[in-house]
């Protein structure tokens, strides 16, 4: 099956402006971006919009370009080509000032082991320079349920426990954009579980999240949209509802088989197709 991807009137016939309800400026604006490391392309060009207070999955196989794209939206690399804003601050040319509204959350936890909780958490906050460091961290760790394992230290924590407390130390400041860099790699299901409603309610107190996984029943319990990233591109961008329908109808014989995200995910970039990238 061929399929044509990236059409306007496949994924965003519905996201086109009317002359007297502008859309407001998404939280981060990507276009054309592209990186190379010698000869090697691993972005190629890459368009993206994440609407503020919006979960965005960017999913791909390992090496797709992933981490790059998020380490050029964090400031942490610059790109060969193309634009990025980001809290509608380009991040070329006010470096600063973007770092200053988002924050980054890599693939391992980074968290100071012989500090408790609320150490680690006072700590930080009393980097950034902000008033009432403790009333800061008592209100994370409640937020974050750890309010009883706060006092301990986060040497004795479980992988889901260590892992909400280095998000709840990554919202010190309220920035409106949190990066997620493949946030639950490593952790057990319940661990995972514990993430995924720590990233929901995230986003339900209004931060923008973009997520980067490459689970993709991570991306379907959590994404409002979802966006593959293959081979340096993004080959395909839309809601759940609407990739899945880039496959054919379900067919119905004893029971209706809906295609899963990955069906999709498959069918787009090929089973077992992997790209030295990162």
């Amino acid at each position: 099956m061929t399929l044509t991807l990236r059409q306007p009137s496949m994924l965003t016939g519905m996201d086109i402006p009317s002359a007297t309800q502008p859309t407001p400026e998404p939280a981060i604006h990507v276009r054309g971006l592209e990186k190379s490391y010698k000869d090697l392309r691993v972005l190629r060009g890459v368009d993206l919009d994440v609407a503020r207070g919006s979960i965005v999955a960017l999913l791909g196989s390992n090496g797709a370009g992933k981490t790059t794209m998020v380490r050029i939206l964090a400031t942490l690399l610059r790109a060969d080509a193309g634009t990025a804003r980001v809290n509608s601050l380009d991040v070329a040319t006010r470096a600063a000032d973007v770092r200053a509204s988002i924050s980054l959350t890599g693939q391992f936890a980074a968290v100071d082991e012989i500090l408790t909780g609320r150490e680690n958490l006072v700590l930080i906050a009393r980097l950034r320079h902000l008033k009432d460091p403790g009333g800061i961290a008592d209100d994370l760790l409640a937020r974050f349920s750890l309010t009883e394992a706060g006092g301990r230290r986060v040497g004795t924590y479980s992988g889901g426990m260590r892992r909400r407390l280095d998000i709840a130390m990554s919202l010190i400041g309220n920035p409106p954009v949190v990066f997620l860099d493949e946030p639950t790699t490593g952790l057990d299901p319940q661990a995972r579980l514990e993430v995924w409603q720590a990233v929901r309610e995230l986003a339900a107190g209004g931060t923008t999240v973009l997520l980067t996984t490459q689970y993709l029943d991570e991306a379907e319990q959590l994404a409002d949209r979802i966006a593959i990233l293959h081979e340096g591109r993004i080959v395909v961008d839309g809601t759940l509802g609407e990739l899945r329908r880039l496959l054919p109808p379900a067919t119905v014989e004893y029971v209706e088989k809906q295609p899963t995200l990955e069906d999709v995910f498959l069918t787009l970039v090929g089973a077992g197709t992997e790209q030295g990238q990162r």
